[in-house]
C-alpha cells in the first residue's frame, strides 16, 4: 500500500486567527496576550484530514508559539509528523524601493520567511506526495506545484473555507503525483464541479 500524502498545514490566517483585539467572546483560547479564534470547522477538518493524510504543521511564527497553538488545536490522538516554526524557515530579504526608485537593501527592507520543501525532502519525503496549505503564496512560492492557497481567515464566524478545502483534499488523497494537479484556482474549479456538504 502506498504511503499517505504528507499534508503540511500553516497556522495563522489558515487554521486560526490571533489578534490583540477581541473580535467576540467566541475565541478558543488566549496566548501571549492574543485572542485566538479557530477557523470554523477546524476540528472536523483536522479529523477528516488525519484519516487520509499524514499531517504536519509549518508556520513562520516563533517555534514556541507554534508548539503551543498545535497543542491547543490538535486532538491528542492526532500526532503531526513534525511541528516546525520560524527556525525551519528560510529568511528572504524583499527589498523595497526608496524615494528615488532604487532598491533599498539595508534594514528598511522587508523580511519574509519562506518554506523551502527541500527541507522536507531531506527527511525522506517524495515531493510528488507532499501538499502544503498556506494562505500566503510568497512563503511557498518555490513550491507552487505542491501548494494550495486558501483565503486568509481574519476571524469571520461565517467562514466555510475549511469545509470546502477538506472535500478538495479528499479528492486528492490517492493522487500519485500531486504536482501534476492544477491547484492555483482550486476553490473555483472544485465548486464548479462539486456540491459541498457542511463540515
Amino acid at each position: 500500500m502506498e504511503d499517505k500524502i504528507l499534508l503540511i498545514l500553516d497556522l495563522d490566517e489558515t487554521l486560526i486567527h490571533a489578534t490583540v483585539n477581541k473580535l467576540g467572546d467566541d475565541f478558543a483560547f488566549e496566548l501571549y496576550q492574543h485572542y485566538v479564534y479557530k477557523r470554523p470547522g477546524l476540528d472536523a477538518f483536522i479529523a477528516a484530514c488525519a484519516e487520509k493524510f499524514d499531517l504536519a504543521v509549518w508556520s513562520s511564527a516563533s517555534d514556541g508559539y507554534v508548539k503551543q497553538v498545535v497543542a491547543q488545536i490538535f486532538p491528542t490522538a492526532v500526532k503531526p509528523v513534525f511541528v516546525w516554526g520560524r527556525s525551519r524557515c528560510t529568511p528572504l530579504v524583499l527589498p523595497r524601493l526608496d524615494e528615488y526608485g532604487y532598491y533599498n537593501l539595508d534594514g528598511a527592507s522587508h523580511y519574509e520567511y519562506a518554506k523551502i520543501l527541500k527541507k522536507v525532502k531531506r527527511l525522506g519525503f517524495d515531493l510528488e506526495r507532499v501538499l502544503i496549505v498556506d494562505d500566503t503564496p510568497e512563503k511557498v512560492r518555490n513550491c507552487y506545484g505542491n501548494a494550495i492557497y486558501p483565503t486568509p481567515f481574519l476571524g469571520d464566524p461565517d467562514d466555510n473555507e475549511l469545509a470546502v478545502l477538506a472535500q478538495f483534499l479528499h479528492s486528492l488523497h490517492d493522487v500519485q503525483n500531486v504536482r501534476s494537479i492544477e491547484k492555483r484556482h482550486w476553490k473555483q474549479q472544485f465548486l464548479a464541479g462539486n456540491e459541498v456538504t457542511p463540515g
